[in-house]
């Protein structure tokens, strides 16, 4: 699983591949697997402890459960629904685009995903770092900031960084808004402003989660603050595999 991560890669596919792509459909891509997902798997409260199902691994990752969203089947299902409604090639592609990055990055933790469901329930996982969703958000977050998992949200976040041009003003009125028409769609009901804050909520909110949660992990709370970037780890935390 992968905290940031899915916030910032749309963002950066959208830089290297250009007017092939809309970015609202690539970050409703990125945010699929999970948008009806993570709030079960965390519980009901900060800790973790009021749980809403019995398996949080099962649900999220399996099957039975909900974790056929997280297979490349799920993204083309969605994509030619998309291209059904609304006729539009970049929109079902951008989709795809978007759920498939996601759905790939989440391989590298130790649950993984049924990527070639419904033809298998195996489970692809490449055990970078530990899943540990099922222990509630705060021991997540912990987990997730001391591992690997940590540094992996800091690559995408400095590759953004990097390309900083991409979220100014310019770029957005030069390479953004003529390319997708649903900027002409939302322009229509909004202001520049408007628009410009939906298009950097996301980058935003991905660099400002990146921050907060490492200040949480290694200086806030009181639980296994050091960083462990050993394959697989951190080693504290119990080992979860495939359901």
């Amino acid at each position: 699983m992968s905290w940031a991560a899915h916030d910032l890669e749309p963002y950066l596919m959208r830089a290297k591949l250009g007017g092939a792509v809309s970015l609202p459909f690539l970050l409703i891509g990125s945010y699929s697997p999970d948008i009806l997902t993570k709030w079960a798997v965390y519980g009901l409260d900060f800790s973790g402890n009021n749980k809403l199902v019995d398996d949080p691994v099962q649900l999220h990752r399996g099957f039975p459960g909900v974790g056929f969203t997280h297979s490349l089947f799920f993204g083309i299902v969605v994509g030619l629904l998309i291209l059904w409604l609304s006729g539009s090639r970049m929109w079902a592609f951008s989709f795809i685009l978007g759920n498939w990055a996601h759905v790939l990055s989440d391989t590298l933790d130790s649950v993984g995903v049924m990527l070639l469901w419904p033809l298998t329930d195996w489970h692809l996982h490449f055990d970078a770092w530990q899943y540990v969703g099922q222990a509630g958000r705060r021991v997540d977050a912990i987990a997730y900031y001391t591992s690997l998992g940590g540094v992996w949200d800091i690559l995408w976040a400095v590759w953004l960084l990097w390309n900083w041009r991409i979220l100014t003003t310019d770029y957005f009125r030069n390479e953004i808004y003529p390319k997708d028409h649903f900027w002409h769609w939302l322009g229509r009901r909004a202001s520049e402003t408007v628009m410009l804050t939906v298009y950097r909520a996301s980058a935003f909110f991905g660099i400002a989660s990146i921050i907060g949660w490492f200040v949480w992990a290694l200086l806030v709370n009181e639980y296994q603050a050091a960083l462990d970037w050993s394959l697989g780890g951190p080693q504290w935390t119990p080992r979860v595999g495939p359901p």
